[in-house]
């Protein structure tokens, strides 16, 4: 699996010039969704998300870079034990691009 750029952080305590306690934390935070696939991102955001609470859905988007929607769907999955995704693929039967057909010329 490619190793997806590093997102930056767009949180008020990130933009600006000085230093800031935060920043370190949500650099590890992006480092970390760097190396994971689609489906632990929005799990891993979700947990994060139900543990922080109330704005948290807003304040993390803007912190990893993933789209409140995703997010939520990471919540509805995590909520529902994840009985829905597959344990070994990343997607489900039939998500993805459509195959394409090896042409040979005779």
């Amino acid at each position: 699996m490619p190793i997806s750029e590093i997102h930056v952080c767009q949180c008020a305590d990130c933009v600006q010039p000085e230093e800031h306690s935060n920043k370190q934390i949500h650099k590890q935070m992006n480092l970390l969704l760097s190396r994971l696939d689609e489906q632990q991102r929005r799990w891993y955001v979700a947990v994060e998300t139900n543990r922080i609470g109330h704005g948290s859905l807003r304040w993390l988007s803007l912190i990893m870079g993933m789209d409140e929607k995703t997010i939520q769907r990471g919540q509805q999955e995590i909520e529902q034990g994840l009985v829905e995704r597959p344990s070994v693929q990343v997607r489900l039967s039939g998500a993805g691009p459509p195959r394409v057909e090896k042409k040979t010329q005779l």
